[in-house]
């Protein structure tokens, strides 16, 4: 009897004793700013190469590129086959925007940060809405695990690789990456892609997290709706938050609706009262990255597998979306290679298609999409699109691509701006 007490004792502690131990390991350890010098970093600086560009958005002549966790470039476009690079907007922690009228809202890591851009070679913050967005972390080195995060030493900018020694505890806290997608395709008048026509809301990509509808601006991180009231576009008040699902990546606004592409299928709120957005319905697929983009009652979605998202499916699926978005048909799928952005004008599909390229399709079909290809752009690594005017805007790894398609039979590109590559 004295043994198995002893036993039960001994198990006991040793259980204890796991709950809490110290390991020394070699990690990406954090390299901090702190909260004060974050709220005094955004500030318009001379043009600077593009180095690792991410989402893209397009307002009144002028294309905006996010240069991953740091800022935006401005490029001046009211020449489209001679775009120049004319400014960065430094902006620690930023991966997505949005515009409305002459204000350009960002992410900078936990906060919301308006900026006035009506001087486009002198902008300046205007209002920053601090703590609203979920805390972020850099891409890390997946070589080695990620030392403890303090989150009251600041937002963290990088990593330094090196060994530490800290306290493990068999816990998971989740640090979540406020990047991904969402679209900004309600606007009141349809811009030319020179600027010739002034717009209220600008164009985003498919993979972009941030959108405008009416008077109100939201922001989706992988599960929460954040909405804010710009009915004053220089002063961004926080309404709150919205649980919308899981493992959400972007967000497309059409007919009053709210799409949102999720890893594992695509869900539709009524946008009918802006302050609340009410679940209509879902399509599941299987597990796989997701945006989507939506025209003339049709859903276009693409599925990529093989990456963090999991799956194995790289297709394209299209939906004929029902009336009150609630029985939604599909009609199609079409095999693709590794897919991420996707735009759509009229019935031309443009489909970024990763390493296999950009394709454009003639989607008036919709039972026979794949035997309707009008180009394909190979030997380049596309990542989203927009198609605006007859001229498509693209960005990839290697740098920001243009295209005239006015002529359908005869795309062709017209300007390219590489991304810096060290010697």
């Amino acid at each position: 009897m004295k043994k198995i007490f002893l036993l039960l004792f001994i198990s006991l502690v040793l259980a204890a004793c796991m709950d809490e131990y110290t390991e020394e390991f070699t990690a990406n350890s954090p390299i901090y700013l702190s909260y004060d010098e974050l709220r005094q970093s955004v500030k318009s600086v001379a043009a600077t190469d593009l180095v690792n560009p991410g989402k893209i958005y397009f307002k009144d002549g002028y294309l905006f590129v996010v240069e991953e966790f740091a800022g935006v470039h401005i490029i001046d476009n009211q020449n489209p086959a001679n775009p120049q690079n004319i400014g960065f907007i430094e902006i620690p922690g930023n991966v997505d925007i949005a515009i409305k009228e002459n204000i350009l809202y960002a992410d900078s890591y936990v906060d919301l940060v308006a900026i006035d851009i009506s001087d486009i070679n002198n902008v300046s913050e205007v209002k920053r809405v601090q703590d609203v967005l979920p805390y972020t972390l850099p891409p890390v080195d997946e070589n080695y695990r990620i030392a403890d995060v303090d989150e009251d030493k600041g937002v963290v900018t990088g990593w330094e690789i090196k060994k530490v020694r800290q306290e493990m505890e068999y816990h998971y806290y989740p640090y979540y990456r406020f990047g991904g997608a969402m679209e900004d395709m309600a606007y009141s008048s349809a811009p030319k892609a020179n600027g010739s026509m002034a717009s209220t809301f600008g164009v985003g990509g498919s993979m972009a997290r941030f959108g405008l509808y009416d008077d109100y601006l939201y922001a989706v991180d992988e599960a929460n709706l954040h909405i804010f009231d710009v009915k004053a576009a220089a002063n961004p008040d926080e309404i709150g938050q919205q649980n919308v699902g899981w493992n959400v990546e972007t967000m497309f606004m059409y007919d009053g609706h709210m799409f949102l592409g999720t890893q594992s299928g695509m869900r539709i709120f009524n946008l009918d009262i802006p302050t609340y957005p009410k679940y209509v319905s879902d399509f599941w697929h299987v597990t796989s990255c997701d945006p989507v983009v939506v025209a003339d009652g049709y859903a276009y979605v693409t599925l990529r597998g093989g990456t963090a998202c999991g799956g194995t499916v790289n297709r394209l699926d299209v939906l004929k979306l029902a009336d009150d978005y609630v029985d939604n048909q599909l009609v199609g799928s079409y095999p693709m290679e590794g897919p991420y952005g996707l735009g759509i004008d009229d019935e031309v599909l443009f489909v970024c298609d990763g390493d296999a390229g950009l394709k454009v399709y003639d989607v008036s079909d919709k039972t026979a999409i794949d035997d309707h290809m009008i180009s394909h752009f190979a030997g380049i690594s596309t990542y989203d699109v927009i198609p605006l005017g007859g001229y498509l805007f693209m960005i990839g790894d290697d740098g920001f691509y243009q295209y005239d398609y006015s002529d359908l039979q005869n795309i062709s590109q017209v300007s390219h701006i590489p991304v810096f590559q060290e010697d």
